[in-house]
């Protein structure tokens, strides 16, 4: 590996913006208000941490030669084949971010450093963007790459569609979402109280299934061999909850200017976080043990030369 992760990092986000300003319907396709609100949120900044992670996934897997014997591709295709699936993830995750902004979630009205959706445009249009985002993503999927005449390749994409639909759906971000509501006492006579183990459950679903997701796909549409794609998905289950409970000690820490968000919320709403059941000092401790263990995954798989790795380090030392 000769790329540093800053470099990597550029490239892959003018990468993606590009190929999502690409796909993004336009009119007169589509009504200009929803083109107009889907495109607000969606280029309003962002970490795009999860395309990111696809493609770093796509990479890695793709470097290792051994990874799936016929099918597998190039390094220099892996790209190419992971883009789709990058960018669905990422208006999944935008669209999911315009629903929890909502009243009816967490009624905020600051993200990525502007104005949330529904501040600007109202519940309604807010809603029905982050329907089209889910709707575009699916759409997205099963149209890019073209693989009409390539059995392999279809195949592939079947099966990624299948892990992002879990990983958004009832068995993963949106049933986290709920149990995130039912934590908070926002679900009348459905009040959950969350220890350890419950809460990593919770953000296993909310936040961890879609960057699970992310990486397995990269790695899927490369053609890896099912040992691989396991590998990347143990290591992206500890990345994701390194990355939460960093979130949570963010939300203690940082200011709205730093993170581009409303700040403090959590401890206002008496939510469940892992400064409030451990304290800081041990909710970084374990965020440390997350990022060994993915680290040692990543060196069994013959893995730990990639981006996947900086991107551990990079996750647990953000300041936003």
């Amino acid at each position: 590996m000769t790329e540093s992760l800053a470099d990597f990092l550029r490239r892959v986000r003018v990468q993606v913006d590009d190929a999502l300003d690409r796909w993004l319907p336009r009119p007169p396709v589509c009504p200009d208000i929803v083109s107009e609100a889907m495109r607000y949120s969606v280029f309003a900044g962002g970490k795009r941490l999860r395309p990111v992670l696809a493609l770093a996934a796509a990479e890695a897997a793709a470097s290792r030669h051994t990874a799936g014997g016929a099918g597998a591709v190039e390094a220099r295709d892996a790209f190419r084949l992971a883009l789709p699936s990058a960018c669905a993830i990422e208006l999944i995750h935008t669209y999911s971010l315009i629903h929890d902004d909502l009243p009816a979630m967490d009624n905020d009205s600051l993200r990525r450093g502007r104005p949330t959706l529904h501040t600007i445009y109202g519940d309604g249009i807010a809603i029905l963007a982050g329907d089209g985002l889910h709707a575009e993503a699916f759409t997205l999927l099963a149209r890019e790459p073209a693989s009409s005449d390539d059995a392999a390749l279809a195949a592939r994409k079947l099966r990624v569609a299948r892990v992002i639909g879990e990983a958004a759906g009832p068995l993963g971000m949106v049933g986290g979402q709920a149990i995130d509501l039912q934590a908070a006492d926002q679900v009348p006579g459905h009040r959950l109280t969350l220890d350890y183990d419950g809460l990593r459950a919770m953000h296993a679903r909310k936040t961890g299934a879609l960057i699970r997701a992310a990486a397995v796909s990269g790695a899927i549409m490369t053609g890896a061999s099912d040992s691989l794609v396991a590998a990347v998905e143990r290591y992206a289950a500890d990345l994701g909850l390194a990355f939460q409970i960093i979130d949570d000690v963010l939300d203690v820490e940082g200011t709205p200017e730093q993170l581009g968000k409303t700040t403090g919320k959590d401890a206002a709403a008496d939510k469940p976080t892992y400064p409030s059941l451990y304290g800081l000092e041990a909710s970084r401790a374990l965020a440390g043990e997350c990022v060994s263990r993915a680290r040692r995954t990543l060196a069994d798989a013959g893995l730990i030369d990639s981006q996947l790795t900086g991107i551990l380090d990079w996750v647990v030392s953000r300041k936003n």
